[in-house]
């Protein structure tokens, strides 16, 4: 902290013996040392107050990823080959049931007409004989 010596403590603590006197320099020396361990104190409390704080924003990060992980777990173990098989079985069900029947693909519609050409022709009715008047 300082660069202070043993010389250095020694003549502070000459000139503190001369300047306040024999009599009352265990009084200042004690009052000196409390004040120091206060300051400590209080600097301690700083230090342990600031280090909460980053720790405390440290576990807001981490639950952040926490969460981000978990979520990303759920979503990988809530996947159901078996239920999306089922789905997409479901799907080819519904579009086999909306196709066109199977006739109309494999022998096209004829035009109508070839269709009058390819029917008999229907003959007249005739007449009985021997009853009308």
């Amino acid at each position: 902290m300082f660069d202070i010596g043993w010389g250095e403590f020694l003549v502070i603590g000459i000139v503190a013996l001369v300047v306040i006197g024999p009599k009352e320099l265990p009084g200042v020396v004690r009052t000196l040392g409390q004040s120091v361990a206060k300051l400590r104190r209080m600097a301690a409390d700083f230090q342990n107050q600031f280090n909460e704080a980053m720790r405390e924003a440290e576990l807001v990060d981490l639950k952040k990823d926490a969460e981000k992980m978990i979520e990303s777990a759920t979503s990988a173990v809530s996947y159901n080959p078996l239920e999306k098989a089922g789905e997409e079985l479901q799907k080819a069900v519904e579009e086999a049931t909306t196709l066109p029947p199977v006739a109309s693909v494999i022998a096209p519609p004829v035009p109508p007409a070839l269709e009058k050409a390819a029917e008999p022709e229907k003959s007249p009715p005739e007449e009985k004989a021997g009853g009308g008047g």
